[in-house]
């Protein structure tokens, strides 16, 4: 079958597939006379593997890992195992990431007015890195940090 059809067949795309044999992820495919790639049976068995492992996000350096440990039949499982471990843990992290931007979006929004004035916590939190902390201060009515009024 040419790329085309292989990439129907696998969901991978032609571009894709054409770039992990240049990076060395995937066997270079078998070629006909006139130049075109050809795949078989096994191919497209290793190309949905390294599509289900992009989808579960594992980087193209863990991916040659597990491809290289699936195909060998001596392996021991404790390897996998700790491939999976290091990416979930490396998922949590980021996790705990995002949760943390999305919190702090959440709380500049809940504070900025959204009214016609130009005063905005959004911008002065993203323009001030010590910002992040301030604009956690509550504003008074006119849309000031409390600790900035004059009392």
């Amino acid at each position: 079958m040419n790329i085309g059809q292989a990439a129907t067949a696998t969901g991978v795309s032609a571009k894709m597939i054409r770039y992990y044999e240049s990076i060395g992820l995937i066997k270079a495919s078998t070629r006909t006379d006139s130049g075109y790639r050809t795949y078989g049976e096994n191919d497209l068995h290793i190309l949905r593997f390294v599509k289900r492992a992009r989808t579960l996000g594992f980087s193209l350096e863990q991916i040659r890992d597990l491809l290289s440990l699936w195909q060998d039949g001596s392996r021991a499982s404790k390897d996998v195992k700790a491939i999976a471990h290091e990416h979930v843990a490396d998922l949590d992290r980021r996790i705990q990431e995002l949760t943390e931007m999305r919190d702090t979006l959440k709380h500049l929004a809940v504070n900025c007015a959204g009214d016609d004035r130009p005063d905005c916590p959004i911008l002065f939190g993203l323009a001030n890195e010590e910002g992040m902390e301030t604009s956690h201060k509550p504003h008074d009515a006119q849309g000031r940090r409390a600790s900035d009024c004059a009392h």
